[in-house]
């Protein structure tokens, strides 16, 4: 996995799992109410509202204190950020960039996004995973209303790279250089786990998430956990499920039933059900909530938590980033939340799936028209 994405691991560091907005969303706060030295966020969707809110009064009061705060939001992934949360962040001295904002003359914008959901603290703690800033992540994925997903915190010297990453794209947008104690601090151990983190992005033409994926796909020989919203393979990423299958693995995938926050996304992905639950895929739909936690956990040896959903936007056209690691403890924490979530999660049968009407196989023929868009 390294070699092939030329990301290393990284030694000494601590990694914590949290469950939905009301685990994760206490956490960062509270990690960047301890922080000293600097805030840094790269986020695709901060929106307004309840969330949107406390998340700007933590940064400001940050800000008063005389320590910099930098966000870098995505102009499409949030266009729902109100006029009243910019002046929180703006009169307290918060730093605020809009990352390729789109105007009748720059068409060619449109597609390149960061869908990072980065917040790092004093270069030393960060979060990310599939979560935004947004009141639809409140709760415990109970109903329609509370998306289901999850975030990681990492300690240590691992955070680096989600910082480098934060740190060439403030400089593509901004023009500034990011450099000093405060943002890359001399390395400290917090705990004894190795991390690789992946960070991909078209700019660099690293679709280093795509890479990791089919690593994942292609070593796999006991079973494949996988949990992704959006799940759109192409006919390669099919061929190495099948091979899979053949070599004996058992693969689950969960992925968001009709409670669904993409149309085009949830009719690609019906069209493909036949194709995987021929190879002998078990597909599982979320039931009580949008599902938008983006996992997978191979042979109880090695898992991964990140931004990236399993589809091209995510592979060849966005930022992203996916934290990676190998400690048994940890991976099996992770399989343990996918298989809880299954009880709650509706099975995929072949059959029931040819017997859908017409009129849905005519959306599905649609969607298709813009796959490699969505």
């Amino acid at each position: 996995m390294a070699g092939m994405t030329g990301m290393p691991l990284v030694p000494g560091n601590n990694v914590e799992i949290y469950n939905n907005g009301d685990e994760f969303y206490p956490a960062m706060l509270d990690a960047i109410e301890r922080s000293q030295h600097s805030v840094t966020m790269e986020q695709h969707m901060f929106w307004n509202g309840q969330v949107g809110r406390r998340f700007a009064q933590a940064f400001a009061e940050k800000a008063q204190q005389g320590i910099s705060v930098k966000l870098l939001v995505d102009a499409v992934g949030s266009p729902a950020l109100s006029d009243e949360i910019q002046k929180i962040l703006r009169n307290s001295g918060c730093q605020i960039a809009w990352f390729r904002p789109i105007h009748w003359y720059t068409p060619d914008r449109a597609n390149h996004r960061t869908h990072r959901k980065s917040l790092i603290l004093d270069g030393r703690i960060a979060f990310t995973g599939g979560a935004g800033i947004a009141d639809c992540w409140l709760g415990t994925a109970e109903h329609e209303g509370q998306w289901r997903d999850i975030q990681v915190r990492v300690e240590g010297p691992a955070v680096l790279a989600q910082q480098t990453g934060f740190a060439q794209n403030w400089l593509l947008t901004t023009g500034e250089l990011l450099s000093g104690h405060e943002f890359f601090p001399l390395p400290e151990p917090a705990g004894d786990l190795d991390v690789q983190t992946i960070l991909s992005s078209p700019v660099s033409g690293a679709g280093a998430v795509g890479t990791m994926y089919m690593i994942a796909l292609q070593c796999a020989r006991d079973y494949l956990y996988i949990a992704n919203p959006y799940f759109i393979p192409d006919l390669r990423v099919i061929a190495m499920l099948d091979d899979a299958r053949r070599r004996g693995v058992v693969i689950k995938l969960m992925v968001a039933g009709k409670r669904n926050d993409s149309w085009w996304a949830r009719q690609n992905s019906l069209r493909l059900y036949g194709r995987l639950l021929e190879a002998g895929v078990e597909i599982y739909e979320f039931l009580p909530a949008m599902l938008h936690q983006k996992t997978m956990v191979v042979d109880g040896a090695w898992a991964t938590v990140g931004t990236t959903n399993f589809d091209n936007r995510s592979f060849a056209l966005s930022e992203e980033t996916n934290i990676c690691f190998w400690q048994p403890a940890l991976v099996e924490e992770l399989r343990q939340i996918f298989i809880a979530d299954l009880a709650r999660c509706q099975k995929i049968e072949l059959g029931t799936w040819k017997r859908r009407g017409t009129w849905q196989q005519t959306k599905e023929k649609f969607a298709s028209l813009i796959e490699d868009q969505v």
